[in-house]
């Protein structure tokens, strides 16, 4: 049996039985709203912190999607997680019309240095963190997953400069993972949404700033360090290319690292399908998988690498 299918199978194995752990009675998560995690120049960056009903549970990052221009961390589709223990951070963050990239980035490491420091506040367990988005957001969580320890994306925002912004396990919903090939991977329509979204971003078409295209690729920043990843995509997405996600598995598996693909067969881009108790239960058995196991060994606000 190949890695690839042996990790497949240990997943589906993980998320049969995750079907059966959700609470009998599950109860409302608490939340905590507009909390600010940093500042940039005048404006307030702050995120809404979602906590189950247990304390001190491992923790989760969301980042919503909307072009990496529009949307809101008021939507949080994540909800099922809180109630089977996760606590959950979910990020707003300055759109591109704002800050170019690696704005984006920046904001969201500032908010990982605040998540670690603040962990006892909280009460929630900062020790391995999951990233998650949809869409432009799953792009970003991929690209700030990948670039633990990078000093151009880590950016100066916030006061805990010397605490770490790692993260241990990436969720990737339908997100962007190459700038250089989406425009050529994608349908008319998806043209028609990407162009403009990307010239925003980037402050100009990927060719006309290969570097910072490239930067700004996840496929273009795997190691063999990176830590493990889940991807959805829906097979039938108008606007963002299955093979985005399909490059993004490719780069994992080339150096050797743990990565799942899982097809929504049917599916565009977004909706329901993506949030159900079928994927739930695979989602919530991977970041079981790599962020439960040895929580007490490692501390829970590590400096950033050299």
């Amino acid at each position: 049996m190949t890695t690839r299918s042996k990790a497949s199978s240990s997943l589906a194995a993980l998320a049969a039985s995750a079907l059966f752990t959700v609470p009998a009675v599950a109860q409302a998560p608490r939340k905590i709203a507009d909390i600010e995690y940093a500042r940039a120049g005048d404006q307030s960056l702050k995120l809404d912190l979602y906590q189950p009903a247990a304390g001190h549970a491992p923790l989760l990052v969301w980042l919503h999607g909307g072009r990496w221009e529009v949307g809101s961390k008021d939507k949080m589709p994540l909800t099922a997680l809180v109630e089977r223990g996760y606590a959950i951070a979910s990020l707003d963050f300055r759109p591109a019309s704002v800050a170019r990239f690696p704005g984006q980035v920046h904001d969201v490491k500032a908010a990982l240095r605040f998540l670690r420091v603040q962990a006892a506040r909280y009460d929630y367990d900062a020790t391995r963190i999951g990233i998650l988005g949809e869409s432009s957001g799953g792009h970003l969580a991929a690209l700030v997953g990948t670039t633990n320890g990078h000093r151009e994306l880590e950016g100066t925002l916030g006061e805990h400069l010397d605490a770490s912004s790692d993260v241990h396990a990436i969720v990737s919903y339908f997100g962007a993972a190459d700038l250089m090939t989406i425009l050529a991977q994608s349908t008319p329509y998806g043209v028609g949404v990407r162009t403009p979204a990307l010239k925003t971003l980037l402050g100009g078409l990927p060719e006309e700033n290969a570097a910072l295209a490239r930067l700004a690729s996840p496929v273009f920043q795997v190691d063999a360090s990176d830590p493990p990843l889940l991807l959805l995509h829906g097979d039938q997405d108008p606007q963002m290319p299955i093979n985005q996600s399909h490059e993004l598995e490719g780069a994992y598996e080339k150096v050797g690292l743990d990565a799942k693909l899982i097809v929504v067969h049917g599916a565009g881009h977004g909706g329901a399908a993506f949030y159900d108790r079928e994927r739930t239960a695979l989602v919530a058995a991977f970041l079981d998988q790599h962020l439960r196991r040895g929580l007490a060994t490692e501390p829970s606000a590590a400096v950033a690498r050299p």
